[in-house]
């Protein structure tokens, strides 16, 4: 049954929670959010040793994930990240579902042209003031762009030098003007654009920290596993493509999909190269925080990710949690009171507590 945060639950009763949150705030906000609901569960059990499941779906998987390695404190001011795993001890068990471990090209493509939420496009100035957004960009270690020839390029996505150059987000002149038309003193207009692209630069460098945050673990030992599910039979974009339509970086375009692609180059496979089997949104090697699929090349060394094992379905990004597939294997797990990678001795109840982009 679903419970109520506050409501005191009976001895042995098993029970849901969903957590829903401001997927517009910085993630690390968010994982301290996610502590106090956990505090209250344990509150409401009477049992301050609790330990529950959590499921998470999308950006809730880089939530879950930072709470499991580092609690409520926040390590992104500088680039140490002592691995307390202080939130494993709350934890018994994260699913991950459709979750961009190594993040999603498909970010970049909201900073650029935008984004439609239900009903309403969200502009790229509007996407720039919320900082998950960031946090969800192509890892560091991704070949994420390549040119016309089908080379990887080697720019960094973190460096707002590399969006600048390229006119993207708030440095489109396009973008720009349409900030300040929204001004009637020119003065004002301008200022607000130097604050965004300020913003804009911090929230990039802290993203980098966040996105290595959760690669790095110096032990590589980790006291709760990871179970992902994700979607894998739909061509899910993986890198872009730049075309040269003018002089220097300013004259180059990007295209987030093949058929984009004004000018091929004879002999390049544009679909094989820029798309990759995925849920539509994340790529299926994201979710395994993978830089290939191939099945005899080892995770990078650079990236800590406890994966106990993967299921996979034919599901759509959104859809991912209604799969009865995904449903059934969930339960299964849940209601067994036994994890396969677990001994039974270390088995405890779980509550399963659902979080949700």
């Amino acid at each position: 049954m679903r419970g109520t945060p506050g409501q005191p639950a009976a001895a042995g009763q098993r029970r849901y929670y969903v957590f829903p949150y401001d997927w517009r705030q910085d993630n690390v906000v968010t994982a301290r959010k996610l502590d106090a609901l956990i505090e209250q569960i344990r509150r409401d059990y009477g049992d301050p040793g609790l330990r529950v499941d959590l499921v998470a779906h999308s950006m809730g998987g880089l939530v879950a994930r930072y709470y499991l390695q580092y609690g409520t404190v926040d390590v992104l001011d500088d680039n140490e990240f002592p691995s307390t795993f202080s939130g494993a001890t709350k934890l018994r068990t994260v699913f991950l579902l459709g979750t961009p471990n190594l993040g999603s090209v498909s970010a970049l493509q909201s900073f650029v042209v935008g984004e439609r939420v239900g009903l309403q496009q969200l502009p790229t100035e509007m996407l720039a003031t919320m900082p998950s957004i960031y946090e969800l960009l192509p890892h560091p270690i991704n070949d994420w762009i390549i040119d016309a020839k089908g080379q990887p390029l080697q720019r960094d996505l973190y460096f707002a030098g590399t969006w600048l150059a390229y006119r993207w987000s708030v440095f489109d002149p396009g973008v720009i003007a349409r900030i300040k038309a929204g001004f009637p003193d020119p003065a004002a207009g301008d200022k607000r654009v130097e604050v965004l692209q300020r913003y804009f630069a911090k929230r990039l460098e802290r993203a980098r920290r966040f996105v290595w945050s959760l690669s790095y673990n110096e032990s590589q030992q980790a006291p709760v596993r990871l179970v992902a599910f994700g979607g894998d039979c739909r061509l899910t974009p993986a890198r872009v493509v730049v075309e040269q339509s003018g002089q220097g970086d300013a004259g180059m375009k990007v295209r987030f999909l093949p058929s984009e692609v004004r000018h091929p180059v004879p002999g390049v496979d544009y679909s094989r190269l820029m798309l990759e089997p995925g849920d539509g949104q994340v790529t299926k090697a994201s979710l395994l925080a993978r830089e290939s699929l191939n099945p005899v090349a080892q995770r990078s060394e650079d990236v800590f990710f406890p994966l106990a094992y993967s299921f996979f379905l034919c599901e759509d990004h959104r859809t991912l949690a209604g799969n009865v597939n995904f449903r059934d294997n969930l339960l299964n797990v849940l209601l067994s009171g036994e994890h396969p990678w677990d001994s039974p001795a270390t088995v405890e109840t779980p509550q399963a507590m659902p979080v949700q982009r």
